[in-house]
């Protein structure tokens, strides 16, 4: 005998979109943005197509939110890092670390969700991400350039390459182990460009 199983009457559950968010960057950081379509997320939402637009725009309006959370409580707090007490080549370091220790430990998930974004195909969705990258990348520049501003472009292209590398590596499978030596040998380097 089968038994139907059915809900109570009354309302249907209300939409969380906070939530939806969060589902959503899951996705675009195990996924990628090109490779989470507007049903993969309608799905994982358990609404219908119209709700998704209602609620969102667009797949690009929901990767904006997505990226706005993930800058909020996901990435690498910079300005934490990034501190005026302590030696630039240190706290570069730090940052290093951390990034190695972030992207790989998630192993559903990994690198940074920014970084990997500017790899999209979809030119609004790469435009989207860029903007974030460029702001990261104002922020080392300027912090570097307030106690070594003939070393802050070179310095600043060393930091981005070698945080995109490591997200490159934590999507191949890199454990978190050789992430963080790569890191720390970058640090060794850091220190000896930048003496105190």
């Amino acid at each position: 005998m089968t038994t139907k199983t059915s809900r109570t009457p009354g309302r249907p559950r209300k939409f969380d979109a906070e939530q939806a968010v969060c589902i959503a960057q899951n996705l675009f950081h195990s996924c990628g943005y090109d490779k989470v379509s507007v049903g993969d997320l309608t799905k994982a939402f358990g609404i219908n197509p119209p709700s998704f637009y209602a609620a969102f725009g667009s797949k690009l309006g929901l990767y904006r939110l997505v990226l706005d959370r993930y800058a909020q409580n996901g990435a690498i707090s910079f300005k934490a890092l990034l501190r005026h007490d302590r030696p630039v080549a240190e706290c570069l370091s730090a940052v290093l670390d951390e990034a190695a220790s972030r992207y790989a430990a998630d192993p559903e998930a990994t690198g940074c969700l920014v970084l990997e974004g500017i790899h999209s195909d979809d030119l609004s969705a790469r435009e989207v991400a860029c903007g974030f990258h460029t702001a990261a990348e104002k922020m080392f520049h300027a912090y570097i350039a307030e106690r070594y501003p003939e070393q802050a472009v070179r310095i600043t292209d060393f930091m981005v390459t070698i945080m995109s590398g490591l997200s490159a590596r934590s999507r191949q499978g890199a454990s978190v182990e050789r992430l963080r030596e790569t890191a720390r040998l970058a640090g060794q380097m850091l220190v000896q460009l930048l003496p105190v």
